[in-house]
């Protein structure tokens, strides 16, 4: 029998739908984006305005002098770089050991790792705390990027991805004399490489935007992050001018938003190989 998908009034209504939330999940962010480049006066109009009457792009250069986001930008930069780069590492080769090898206990450690996701946030941040003080690394770059070079999420997401890799691929591997670690760099990597594009992203958005973790952690102004900055900035009032504050959100959103439209298709591509879509 021949399969009919859904009529045109159906498809119609669901493209509405979609496009309708979509407008509304992008709505907030055009207001910020128009709010930036606007007076102190005009933010307050009623009825708002989306388009500028005058377009005042000396609000970006004002948040970058007076939230010296220069500085704060490096420090997210080089925070979220080594997090990134090592927790796609760290988590591909623990999935990749859960998924093909064999070692006493496996399942087990698994189910174990996977437990740890349903601890609440805050009682996992009292632990990592308490373990960042013990090794005396309060108040320093490796307060900010230990926590976040491995997780469960990560580990059980390149499980998946791994064990789509036909078994017979590695078993011909490991005939030509590979290595465990040797089949992980050459056989198995570059045949996940749009579910590393995806957790690479995931961890690029986590990191870039984290917020509680530093703020709790951190207590001199020179280890700030980006969100750290501009919360600062507002609760201290150090700047009274709302376009000025939508201006740095502004700086501080566009890097992980232009990270997202770069790598989309690849993002897609390993949330679907994973069998994670829903």
């Amino acid at each position: 029998m021949k399969r009919t998908g859904p009529d045109p009034l159906t498809k119609a209504i669901i493209h509405l739908l979609c496009y309708g939330l979509a407008l509304t999940m992008l709505v907030p962010f055009l207001w910020m984006l128009s709010a930036s480049l606007k007076t102190n006066q005009e933010v307050f109009l009623w009825p708002p305005t989306l388009i500028p009457r005058s377009w005042e792009f000396k609000n970006y250069a004002l948040a970058w002098e007076v939230a010296h986001i220069g500085r704060y930008f490096m420090n997210s930069l080089i925070v979220t770089a080594v997090v990134t780069t090592f927790s796609l590492f760290f988590n591909t080769l623990a999935g990749y050991c859960f998924a093909k090898l064999r070692f006493p206990g496996k399942n087990r450690v698994f189910l174990g790792v996977i437990a740890t996701m349903m601890l609440p946030q805050q009682v996992a941040i009292i632990f990592a705390y308490l373990f960042i003080v013990r090794l005396g690394y309060a108040g320093t770059y490796q307060c900010l990027i230990l926590p976040g070079l491995a997780g469960a999420f990560g580990i059980f997401y390149m499980r998946q991805s791994i064990q789509a890799v036909p078994d017979d691929l590695i078993d011909a591997a490991r005939v030509d004399g590979l290595t465990p670690f040797e089949i992980f760099l050459w056989v198995v990597l570059p045949l996940i490489r749009p579910a590393l594009s995806a957790l690479g992203i995931l961890t690029f958005l986590g990191s870039w935007n984290s917020f509680f973790w530093p703020l709790i952690v951190v207590d001199s102004a020179e280890l700030k992050t980006l969100p750290l900055a501009v919360a600062d900035l507002s609760a201290a009032q150090v700047v009274q001018s709302w376009p000025i504050l939508m201006a740095a959100a502004t700086l501080i959103i566009t890097p992980s938003l232009l990270v997202f439209l770069i790598f989309q298709r690849q993002f897609i591509r390993g949330i679907a190989m994973t069998g994670l879509k829903g």
